[in-house]
């Protein structure tokens, strides 16, 4: 396929995750990259701050195995398919696009994603007297004693047959639980592709395991 590079002999590739179907990282190839990336089976793109070609993951070792590569319509961008060995970002995110600009009535009303965003900006851009920052800043520990607590503060509401009780502490569970995803590197399509492998497979293996 003749693609149409630009002036500077670049074409933008858009890389997304192959089952997430996120995006992960905006990047550009020239001739030479694209070539590599084909032979190779992993990305490499041409770096323009650099002036050089790079692999990812050359470093880091999050690699990203290309499952696909796609033209546009007229040729002059890509969409690359991978498998990923690690976040794409370099600042430890699983997306480069992390940073919320815009943010429709209704995500602001409420939604798991969106708090989930949320939560990403206080780790990559730390607010000063954010309870989430501060969480971030004490680290893995910190994060995992509020989980605990949490727990126990949901077994105590249920216990007692609160309802309300125990809507909030689920409610304050919940949050510590996706502030732990976010430490960790988890997604919400990580946890929801576990629990569709259960809903096919571990019924009768969790019976198996109770015998």
């Amino acid at each position: 396929m003749d693609l149409k590079f630009d002036a500077n002999g670049l074409i933008p590739a858009i890389v997304q995750d192959h089952y997430t179907k996120e995006v992960l990282t905006l990047a550009y190839m020239n001739a030479e990259s694209l070539a590599i990336t084909i032979d190779e089976g992993r990305t490499c793109f041409f770096s323009r701050s650099r002036q050089q070609l790079w692999r990812k993951g050359e470093t880091s070792g999050n690699v990203q195995h290309v499952v696909s590569i796609t033209a546009d319509c007229d040729k002059d961008a890509l969409v690359v398919e991978v498998v990923k060995d690690g976040p794409a970002c370099h600042t430890g995110a699983e997306s480069c696009f992390f940073r919320p600009v815009y943010l429709s009535e209704e995500l602001k009303a409420f939604s798991y994603e969106g708090l989930y965003r949320l939560i990403q900006g206080r780790k990559t851009d730390p607010k000063e007297g954010s309870y989430t920052t501060y969480l971030f800043e004490k680290g893995l520990d910190k994060i995992l004693k509020k989980v605990g607590e949490e727990c126990t503060e949901v077994i105590i509401g249920g216990r007692k047959e609160d309802r309300e009780e125990t809507i909030y502490e689920i409610a304050d569970l919940t949050y510590h639980v996706m502030v732990l995803m976010v430490q960790m590197g988890i997604t919400l399509e990580d946890v929801t592709a576990e629990l569709e492998k259960r809903h096919v497979i571990d019924h009768k293996v969790k019976q198996e395991r109770m015998q």
